[in-house]
């Protein structure tokens, strides 16, 4: 079994580092850009359904809609802090 404390000769200490943090999170880039996107999407809705809610539509149809855009980017922007 190999002792992963060494560094292997064909590698440079700075890769190898990079290497055995990407086996700790794997897809850690491809998550947060997930998050980023998504959270950005949400932002876009809330501010749709927030001037719909400020031009007088009816708040009872509006204000879940809006709820639910605000929910989703405190969301990813929990996970994406609790990722790092």
């Amino acid at each position: 079994m190999p002792d992963l404390k060494k560094t292997p000769k064909s590698l440079s200490p700075e890769k190898y580092a990079q290497l055995r943090a990407e086996l700790k999170s794997p897809y850690r880039g491809l998550r947060h850009f997930v998050y980023v996107s998504f959270a950005a999407s949400g932002a876009i809705g809330a501010l749709i359904f927030l001037t719909q809610l400020t031009s007088g539509q009816e708040i009872y149809r509006v204000f879940p809609n809006f709820a639910l855009q605000v929910g989703i980017v405190a969301l990813m922007i929990w996970l994406l802090r609790r990722d790092r």
